[in-house]
């Protein structure tokens, strides 16, 4: 079974990155969790980054504030899809340090971004990106969007009235 990669720079990115654990859950999806701090931790980074395919993760989502450097260095080292979430942190610039730095990666080296504090997009596209090979999980994502299509439609039929 797959497994996606969750990370974030310190514990403070945890509110924000329990959106995507919270969903990937739902969606009976496994996740390994962990802290991989790209400028505290940088050896744990390297071992993170090119061994996780070999621990059976298919998808890493990746989240940092301020400078924001984890999801581009995992990706640099990972033959793994990354999804970044920019996180707006106490010490950011209203969020457009993280933005940029996820963002704005050179050729060879992409990752996906999400809005900032995203992380639930994260988890959403991270199970998209199972569904290619799983039928199962396939299946959970085109019910929950289905349940969105009911929830916007029950919400206007309330307001109509």
């Amino acid at each position: 079974m797959d497994k996606v990669g969750v990370i974030m720079g310190s514990k403070s990115d945890l509110p924000i990155m329990q959106q995507a654990i919270d969903f990937l859950q739902e969606m009976a999806i496994e996740t390994e969790v962990d802290i991989v701090s790209a400028h505290r931790t940088p050896e744990k980074l390297i071992e993170y980054s090119s061994n996780a395919h070999l621990r059976g993760i298919t998808v890493i989502i990746a989240g940092a504030g301020g400078a924001a450097h984890l999801p581009g260095m995992v990706a640099s080292m990972s033959p793994l899809p990354v999804i970044g979430v920019p996180v707006k942190s106490r010490n950011s610039i209203d969020g457009w340090d993280s933005i940029l730095s996820i963002l704005q990666m050179p050729g060879g080296v992409p990752v996906a971004t999400v809005a900032l504090d995203g992380a639930l997009n994260a988890g959403i596209l991270a199970a998209q990106i199972l569904g290619t090979k799983s039928d199962r999980v396939q299946k959970r994502i085109l019910d929950y969007k289905k349940s969105l299509r009911e929830k916007v439609l029950q919400t206007a039929d309330e307001i109509s009235k």
